[in-house]
């Protein structure tokens, strides 16, 4: 949380655990835990964002839809520092990713503050990106160790609760390729969940799965929304999904806000033109 460096796990916060949906942080009620700020994003001479400017509240999950190539996953891989900004600012609990203002000027920070800040998110790709020579064990416990420094008991301990908690308990020795794309992608989950983050950014999900499987995908992850503290930006074609964990839905087009509210007013009774097309088309 903002100018508090203590894990989530020590101060009672993100982590995925049965009962209670768990209380912020000690953040301010009105301070942003994810802020856009003029944010610019170009591909060669293609703009995909433009003046993007916009919040995510402690806690809140926020959806971002709208048709393919209107930049919702660049803005989940610029959280992430896997794009660079070309202008603008992103801060994740009050501390800048990739740029500051200082002395008037844009400047970059360093490697070290940037990897302080994105130690506390977590992304689930639609692709799984699980190591294939490893265990679903040892896919999730190697992070934990190398970055957060726990003993490989510690981490597989973790590594147990998360896996019993996305019903995965029985394939812990097994490799990724022995498991079904549901599966796999529910060990992505728990991976992601291990380093227990603050913020988890959720890429389609589910768009790489058979249709029978999306289910038991999206009912983890409706767990962790409604048990967890965790701020969530998620980008999905699930309208159901995006409608049962949304506080707030973002209608994007061509790397611009078409309009947000919450799920009801968007899904029920969308303002724009463009929103209702897209609603159509994909419902």
């Amino acid at each position: 949380m903002p100018e508090n460096n203590q894990s989530s796990a020590s101060a009672g916060g993100g982590r995925f655990q049965p009962g209670e949906r768990v209380t912020s942080l000690g953040a301010a009620p009105d301070t942003p835990h994810i802020e856009f700020t003029d944010v610019i994003k170009r591909f060669g001479d293609n703009t995909v964002l433009n003046d993007l400017n916009f919040t995510v509240a402690q806690g809140e999950r926020v959806t971002l839809i709208g048709p393919s190539g209107s930049g919702k996953t660049t803005i989940l891989r610029l959280v992430m520092t896997l794009e660079e900004l070309t202008g603008g600012y992103i801060h994740v609990g009050g501390n800048p990713l990739q740029y500051e203002q200082s002395g008037g000027r844009r400047v970059r920070i360093s490697d070290k503050r940037r990897r302080q800040t994105t130690q506390d998110i977590g992304m689930v790709f639609q692709h799984f990106n699980l190591f294939p020579n490893m265990t679903v064990r040892e896919n999730i416990i190697e992070a934990p160790i190398h970055v957060m420094g726990l003993s490989k008991d510690e981490a597989s301990s973790q590594a147990a609760e998360l896996l019993e908690k996305v019903g995965l308990s029985d394939k812990q020795d097994a490799r990724p390729s022995q498991l079904s794309g549901g599966q796999q992608q529910r060990v992505a989950i728990a991976r992601a969940l291990a380093m227990d983050p603050e913020v988890l950014l959720l890429d389609e999900v589910t768009s790489a799965l058979d249709p029978e499987l999306v289910g038991e995908v999206l009912g983890v992850l409706k767990d962790i929304a409604s048990e967890t503290d965790i701020s969530m930006l998620i980008v999905t074609h699930e309208m159901q999904f995006a409608n049962d964990v949304s506080d707030r839905v973002m209608m994007f087009d061509e790397g611009s806000i078409v309009e947000e509210g919450a799920p009801a007013k968007i899904f029920s009774d969308p303002s724009s033109q463009r929103t209702q097309d897209f609603l159509r088309a994909v419902l």
